[in-house]
């Protein structure tokens, strides 16, 4: 089993990997641009003309993301405290927003902490 910490322990990613995954990627941080919150909804079109850091303060106070990096201009999602992404369903382990889901999102695990590998972990039988 993968260890999301420990990239040696991370397996080669292949088609249908993620059928039966616990969604390790989803417990990993997400950064995000402000067009990912435009697209999840989040920030509104007419929005993107006021600064970044004021939608950041906004977002913020609701708990949606836990930084912003100005230089960057980078957001980075808020999580539970179980660690799991907001958007991650806590029973079925799967992405609540995945036609809308975020570029680092789309882009994983082509781009990531080891490209073309993830932290595959089996779900739990029950």
């Amino acid at each position: 089993m993968a260890d999301i910490e420990r990239l040696e322990t991370w397996v080669k990613y292949r088609k249908g990997l993620c059928d039966d995954c616990r969604g390790s990627c989803c417990t990993m941080p997400v950064e995000v641009k402000v067009f990912d919150l435009v697209r999840l909804g989040l920030v509104d079109e007419f929005e993107l003309e006021e600064p970044l850091k004021q939608i950041a303060k906004r977002l913020e106070k609701q708990r949606i993301i836990r930084h912003f990096n100005a230089k960057t201009e980078l957001f980075i999602l808020a999580q539970r405290s179980n660690g799991d992404c907001l958007y991650l369903d806590a029973q079925l382990r799967r992405c609540t927003v995945y036609e809308n889901r975020p570029e680092t999102c789309r882009k994983h695990p082509i781009v990531g902490p080891k490209s073309g590998y993830c932290a595959y972990t089996p779900q739990l039988k029950v």
